[in-house]
């Protein structure tokens, strides 16, 4: 019998059904033009079952999903709390707490290119290059401390003591097939530097 009567006739998830055949112990062959055909004997009398079978095992398929996704929710939230209120700092210690434990140096890095002003070095028809440059600086210095963040947790640390940034320029150009020079965009990089610690409030 073709899997699409019975997914009609039972208002199941026809794919959902499909592939659950497909895993199955039972005897089927796919249609030239799609759908499945069952290879039962006594099909008819079968039906029933198969399809009770189905819905027990796809029900027990969705809990286990939704299951996996409410852990999987609680876990990004958990994450996010935990970034959100990790303490960094550029001196050695926190007012307050104690370190209990120094898991060693970590580091976050970004970049970004910035296109060059289109009429010589600083006379620019593309806008405030000097304010291009800030806000870049500004948003690759937000990654990178957000990317040291990220490294800390992953040591299982809730703070960053001894923070400080690197930062990297790069004024790349290349030969053109004439013989002349093509000035690339520039590159401006930030590495945000740092030592994991976990920390503990006075009591």
């Amino acid at each position: 019998m073709d899997t699409r009567d019975i997914a009609r006739k039972h208002g199941l998830d026809r794919p959902a059904f499909d592939k659950w055949i497909e895993g199955s112990n039972l005897s089927f062959r796919q249609r030239t033009f799609g759908g499945i055909d069952l290879q039962v004997e006594g099909i008819y009398g079968q039906e029933e079952a198969i399809v009770a079978r189905f819905k027990i095992e796809y029900e027990e398929q969705l809990k286990v999903a939704e299951e996996e996704a409410a852990a999987a929710l609680k876990s990004t939230e958990e994450k996010q709390h935990a970034l959100s209120s990790m303490l960094i700092t550029s001196g050695f210690n926190f007012d307050g707490y104690t370190i209990t434990k120094y898991s060693g140096y970590i580091s976050g890095d970004d970049a970004v290119s910035v296109d060059r002003p289109s009429q010589g070095y600083w006379g620019s028809t593309n806008g405030d290059v000097g304010a291009d440059l800030l806000k870049a600086l500004t948003q690759i210095r937000r990654n990178a401390l957000a990317e040291l963040k990220e490294s800390a947790y992953a040591l299982g640390c809730n703070a960053v003591i001894g923070v400080d940034f690197d930062y990297l320029t790069l004024d790349p150009e290349t030969a053109t097939n004439q013989g002349g020079t093509l000035y690339l965009p520039f590159l401006f990089a930030v590495t945000a530097n740092g030592n994991a610690v976990i920390i503990e409030k006075h009591n």
